[in-house]
């Protein structure tokens, strides 16, 4: 969980604050461990320091339920997410947006892709196209690295609410019962990827773009029902302790948009910020772009620096609006 040392915003001169500011502090964005979640957090960082002037901390995150419970305390504990994936994070922003309006959630965003990755060669060798085939034994038995007889495949890991989605998902398609499914860091995943890969061996896991991968191998979707909402039905287990009965997923994802949401009290402490928030508008290039220098061992903070640089003149603008 987040220490209380790192997560709560730590107590700074008002001389050094917008005026708007009702009280000393810095915001605290949190560092989500995954490439391109700590590029939109860094991206975000740099655009209010650069904007605003204000002081930004950035925090390691535990998990997205955490993270969604202090923001809506509105004391600085969590003051902006960077990662509120649509529908993903449905049930946070229905609780905390919708009903208790104590997050506000951005209406820009960014496209992004979810589905069930295999490294190209290992599909077209293997004739793999769709998640229907991952229902036959001897395809899974493809992805059997360990000789169990089960195959593995990678559903994200813990405190991710599209690793619930996932369980269910792999459930409801019928191949759950041949596979292991395995939660576990991203940084692990990877890593069985990259050897799998190198390896000539099949590989399958849970993957989503904006990410590095897609940019360093050569991945491919596999085929899915086009989203059904009646086929797209998730409750997360803080809302049921029954969720996997209650669940049903056998379809796609809907379209999935990536937003930046925050305390909903921060429109009163600093009107500006907020201004500046409505109107930040990031690309989904961009931030794959700055997920494989982040990969590759560069400081998230330089990684983001030109493109401010470049863009001083729009983010002045989106002050503004």
């Amino acid at each position: 969980m987040l220490t209380a040392s790192r997560l709560f915003a730590a107590l700074i001169t008002s001389a050094s604050l917008a005026p708007g500011l009702a009280l000393a502090e810095k915001l605290v964005i949190p560092d989500p461990n995954y490439a391109s979640g700590r590029a939109t957090a860094f991206a975000v960082k740099g655009i209010i320091e650069e904007a605003l002037g204000l002081e930004v901390e950035t925090v390691p995150v535990a998990s997205v339920p955490v993270v969604w419970e202090a923001m809506s305390r509105g004391t600085g504990e969590v003051d902006i997410w960077t990662e509120t994936w649509l529908p993903n994070q449905s049930a946070p922003k229905t609780k905390y947006a919708d009903e208790e309006k104590l997050v506000t959630v951005g209406e820009k965003s960014f496209p992004a892709v979810q589905g069930y990755c295999v490294p190209k060669a290992a599909a077209e060798k293997h004739n793999i196209r769709s998640v229907f085939d991952l229902a036959n034994p001897e395809i899974a038995a493809l992805f059997d690295s360990d000789g169990n007889g089960k195959g593995e495949v990678w559903i994200g890991p813990q405190g991710w609410l599209s690793t619930n989605i996932e369980t269910i998902r792999a459930r409801d398609y019928g191949f759950a019962e041949f596979f292991e499914l395995q939660s576990t860091d991203e940084a692990i995943a990877t890593a069985g990827l990259d050897a799998a890969v190198k390896a000539d061996r099949a590989w399958l896991g849970y993957c989503y773009g904006p990410h590095q991968n897609f940019a360093i191998y050569d991945l491919v979707l596999l085929q899915e029902p086009a989203h059904d909402p009646a086929n797209f039905v998730i409750v997360q287990p803080d809302q049921d302790p029954d969720w996997q009965a209650k669940s049903h997923v056998a379809s796609a994802y809907p379209e999935t948009t990536v937003h930046i949401s925050w305390s909903a009290n921060l429109a009163t402490r600093d009107p500006a910020l907020v201004t500046l928030l409505q109107n930040i508008q990031l690309s989904a290039d961009d931030v794959n772009k700055w997920s494989l220098e982040i990969i590759n061992g560069k400081d998230p903070n330089e990684v983001v620096k030109p493109w401010i640089e470049a863009n001083a003149a729009q983010i002045a603008a989106w002050t503004a609006q």
